[in-house]
């Protein structure tokens, strides 16, 4: 009896401090993890904003889990969050649809990825200052019919989308009796769509605009004098945040400290510095 009580005893410690072993381990690491990290989340498939690449040239950063890198604007302002934080940077390569689930579950820390900090958008998380701001335009062929319009009614009966779950999509109503398309997932998807024929437009911004016309010769972005009618939150571009998110603050200084000249630099040097491919 003695024996069985003494064996169990010494069971019951083991267990306990088994258990008492693996949390405290395991909450180390973890914190560990979101202290010295900063996890941000965009598509690498929005140049000159992101785009991937093969390698580290012009700045680009891993991508985490893969052998790729990621470059653009976006990234050139997570480096500049991420040192203002004190935190290494980790690009989380994401499907736009994805990037606002990934943030709200806690698989990433900040959205930085050309998103507006939109009403429907601020129902779900928070936004940071804006880092950037741009007029909305259209890509479409070269030496199409479109190429000259000068308002967006000039795309009365054309073939026109945009990305999904953005509000490049919604300003398409704008246009009276326009051929409005299924919304497509990515900017990649929608200039092959263009190349082909399968539309006549797509609805962009305009550095996005520069970007797909600098990439391909057959591409023209076409600015408007008559334009879609747009909010001021629809044309910012914010860093998505969590709710309540204790790095809003923190991270609305950094980006005082950078200058509208330092910005328009970035953004210039990143539609320099885009793949050809993109």
């Amino acid at each position: 009896m003695r024996n069985k009580v003494k064996g169990l005893l010494v069971l019951l410690v083991s267990t306990i401090l088994l258990v008492t072993g693996c949390g405290t381990s395991n909450g180390s690491d973890s914190k560990g993890s979101e202290d010295n990290t900063f996890k941000v989340g965009l598509e690498a498939g929005y140049a000159p904003f992101n785009w991937t690449q093969n390698d580290d040239s012009n700045g680009g950063v891993k991508i985490n889990g893969s052998a790729e890198y990621a470059g653009g604007y976006d990234v050139e302002i997570a480096k500049k969050v991420a040192e203002g934080l004190g935190k290494e940077l980790v690009i989380v390569k994401t499907e736009w649809d994805g990037l606002v689930p990934a943030l709200t579950s806690g698989k990433i820390d900040a959205i930085i990825a050309g998103m507006s900090p939109t009403a429907e958008r601020k129902e779900t998380i928070d936004f940071s200052d804006n880092y950037y701001t741009s007029n909305l335009v259209m890509v479409v062929k070269k030496g199409s019919k479109y190429e000259g319009a000068t308002s967006i009614q000039d795309f009365k009966g054309a073939k026109v989308t945009a990305q999904l779950n953005t509000f490049h999509y919604s300003v398409i109503d704008q246009i009276k009796g326009v051929d409005k398309k299924t919304a497509m997932d990515n900017f990649p998807a929608m200039r092959v769509a263009l190349e082909s024929g399968m539309i006549d437009g797509y609805v962009s911004e305009r550095p996005e605009g520069i970007s797909a016309s600098a990439a391909n010769e057959n591409y023209v972005m076409v600015e408007f004098e008559e334009g879609f009618k747009t909010s001021p939150d629809d044309t910012a571009i914010a860093v998505g945040l969590e709710k309540g998110s204790e790095l809003t603050d923190k991270i609305n200084e950094v980006l005082k400290g950078i200058s509208e000249e330092e910005r328009t630099t970035i953004m210039d040097t990143a539609i320099k510095n885009q793949p050809a491919a993109e």
